[in-house]
């Protein structure tokens, strides 16, 4: 399986292709159009990620300790940010996904180029992984 490692840096790489940021906006959007549907049933309250300005759900379930998340929004822009952040979790090691950091987003420049709501979303989105890490870590013990 590839590493958390790994997939940040093809991130960053496929970012750097694009020299604007309407550029990297439009590549956001096409990678949450790319997003795997999300089961109505899914699409819950308690699913529902608290701090976003638009609606998103997350949730996860582990399978042979890795973890595996479906996700959706209800706006364009936050639907790729989710898809982005997934790309580098999506079945990785709880444990991992506990301390993971998300570097790349600064890395890609995303953080800098957000509205303080679309910010303070995307921080809520990265709380509510990395807490599905610690939760199954916990559960293991």
């Amino acid at each position: 399986m590839e590493t958390i490692l790994a997939r940040e840096e093809d991130i960053i790489e496929e970012f750097s292709f694009f020299d604007d940021w309407m550029d990297k906006y439009t590549y956001l959007i096409s990678l949450g159009k790319d997003l795997a549907k999300m089961i109505p049933e899914s699409k819950t309250p308690e699913n529902q990620i608290k701090g976003c300005q638009s609606q998103v759900w997350l949730n996860a379930k582990i399978n042979e300790n890795s973890i595996f998340f479906e996700a959706d929004s209800d706006a364009i822009i936050t639907r790729g940010m989710i898809a982005l952040l997934l790309r580098v979790v999506q079945g990785q090691k709880p444990e991992e996904i506990a301390v993971y950091e998300f570097k790349f987003l600064q890395e890609i420049g995303l953080t800098a180029h957000l509205s303080p709501s679309r910010a303070n979303g995307l921080l809520s989105m990265v709380k509510q992984i990395r807490l599905y890490g610690v939760a199954f870590q916990a559960k293991r013990k």
